[in-house]
């Protein structure tokens, strides 16, 4: 590959790698980073970054990957400025067409490779738009990167199945490319609800989910340089987006299966034991998760952003255990070292203590209501709007503001909740009535005191996740007739209007168990445009979205079957 220096790449030297010898290099280093060995990973790639697109590419996907976990200003600049570098270098690969966006004529394997290089550099460098900057303009402008890549891999992917395509000797590592930037696409955009789509100005792009899944499944399991960004994302969709934005199944059998490749390749790759200690927490199997997440923290010192996400999964297997303390050690750990969201860090701690009994003696001798009104100070901005889960924690978190403030009803519970945790247990029936206990306990408490302005809401927030556990209980009935409770008392609430649109998904759910098609249809419509502005509005609409495709899914299921 070219030093960069010489404006025609093509008049390649002896002295210089050949692009066989890059990809070589660059798995090399890949395979040290999948086994814990992240600065050696970089060491390995840095000094080639002025002359290789890969090696460019590599080093700064790491880069990303470490900023995203970081959530530090300064690593999230590095890690663009570095991208940035990434691409331009690529460029230089790249044909000089004025036809940009068709392929026409013959391209050389290293003009091939250079256009997908291009096209994964604005990818990411949309990622790290979209995670950076606080204003509107520098948003649309990561949406104009993400329409540029889109075209250059939907072009690309015709291409190379095309008969004038070169088959040269990293062919498998173009494929895994495409298969990845391709199947990304395809995946992503399938889980937007159209509105969004549109403000996105993605109007006209429709992404096929199963096509997606394919090609990244097939740029996963072939060894080339894009099997970790494949398997990655499809492990990210498998146990968390299908968990947190979707119907709460999860893909437990596909994840096994992807990770059982992995984990024989990689045995104490962290990132590996993370996923797989995901995939025990959605089977119910709490005690193995836990033991993973610790083994994933234990496999590697140098990086503890990825302790971080160990962190927060424990916080939440002992939150289903109801071991409030457990809980509130990992909250407060995460306080203390992760810039992701101290907010929500600080909410999570405050919440747990006041699952505590009054009489209990707090850890480090904290406080509930000091930790609450904390809560608004480390509010933080993202493409310049606070994270929703932020925004529904200093919302909760308000009315610890008075002198004599009213204690929420179960916070932690409901913030489980949010994060579709009544599934995480649905298999475990001792935890479920566990958290019976909890809210019959919480509506006791509710019941004698004195009323105020806050009562109704409380109740109802305990009417929904009653609801979610004798859902769990196969109790469908008991679960119904809470749900109506709820939405019977829209008129009446004050300040958690989320729980009307939320009440109706969870019913039309029910529905959809049940077979009642039409009614839950007719439930998801009305919770998709009759209530605007709530807590955690995208995350109920995308939620929405998925109990849509799955009640289409179902008819054409039964098409099949009944012709």
């Amino acid at each position: 590959m070219s030093n960069g220096k010489d404006d025609n790449p093509a008049q390649n030297n002896s002295s210089q790698m050949t692009l066989e010898e890059s990809l070589e290099e660059c798995m090399v280093a890949l395979d040290l980073f999948l086994n814990n060995h992240f600065n050696e990973s970089l060491e390995r790639l840095q000094p080639k970054v002025g002359e290789s697109m890969y090696h460019a590419l590599i080093y700064a996907t790491i880069l990303e990957m470490q900023a995203m976990m970081t959530f530090q200003h300064e690593d999230i600049c590095n890690a663009g400025a570095t991208m940035k570098s990434a691409q331009d270098l690529c460029q230089r690969f790249r044909r000089k067409s004025p036809n940009l966006g068709k392929f026409t004529g013959e391209l050389t394997e290293e003009q091939l490779h250079a256009e997908v290089c291009y096209a994964e550099c604005q990818l990411q460098r949309a990622a790290l738009t979209f995670l950076q900057d606080e204003n509107m303009v520098s948003f649309i402008k990561g949406g104009i990167k993400v329409r540029n890549s889109y075209l250059i891999y939907k072009d690309l992917h015709s291409y190379v199945k095309s008969q004038t395509c070169l088959k040269g000797s990293g062919h498998n590592h173009l494929e895994g490319g495409i298969s990845f930037g391709v199947g990304a696409f395809n995946l992503t955009l399938s889980l937007f609800p159209p509105r969004i789509l549109k403000l996105l100005e993605f109007a006209g792009f429709s992404g096929d989910k199963d096509y997606g899944l394919s090609l990244l499944d097939d740029g996963a399991t072939a060894l080339n340089l894009r099997s970790m960004l494949c398997v990655l994302l499809l492990l990210c969709y498998y146990t968390f987006l299908t968990f947190i934005l979707g119907t709460g199944e999860g893909h437990v059998v596909e994840a096994e299966r992807l990770l059982k490749i992995f984990r024989v390749r990689y045995p104490r790759g962290a990132i590996f034991l993370f996923f797989a200690g995901r995939v025990e927490e959605m089977k119910g199997n709490i005690d193995e998760a836990v033991a993973l997440f610790e083994d994933g923290c234990k496999a590697q010192q140098a990086w503890k952003q990825f302790h971080h996400m160990c962190y927060w999964e424990l916080m939440w297997c002992f939150t289903y255990k109801r071991a409030w303390k457990m809980a509130y050690f990992y909250a407060d750990l995460l306080s203390k070292e992760s810039r992701w969201s101290k907010a929500m860090y600080i909410y999570m701690k405050a919440a747990c203590l006041s699952m505590l009994p009054k009489e209990e003696e707090r850890p480090f001798g904290e406080n509930e209501v000091d930790l609450f009104r904390q809560v608004p100070v480390f509010k933080q901005k993202i493409a310049g709007k606070s994270p929703p889960t932020e925004k529904f924690a200093i919302r909760k978190a308000r009315r610890y503001k008075a002198n004599c403030p009213v204690r929420l009803a179960v916070p932690v519970l409901e913030m489980m909740y949010m994060w579709n945790g009544f599934s995480m247990i649905k298999k475990r029936p001792e935890l479920t009535e566990g958290m019976i206990q909890t809210l019959v306990e919480a509506e006791r408490t509710l019941l004698e005191s004195p009323e105020n302005e806050y009562s109704l809401d409380d109740r109802c927030v305990i009417h929904l996740l009653k609801g979610m556990c004798l859902k769990n209980q196969g109790l469908l009935q008991g679960a119904e007739e809470f749900f109506h409770k709820v939405c019977s008392s829209e008129k009446k609430l004050r300040f958690d209007h989320y729980l009307i649109p939320n009440s109706m998904v969870e019913l039309s759910l029910l529905y959809i168990e049940q077979g009642r098609r039409d009614e839950a249809i007719k439930l998801l419509h009305k919770a998709k445009n009759n209530y605007k502005e709530y807590s955690m509005e995208s995350r109920t609409q995308f939620r929405i979205h998925a109990a849509m495709a799955k009640l289409k899914a179902g008819s054409v299921d039964a098409d099949q079957t009944h012709p």
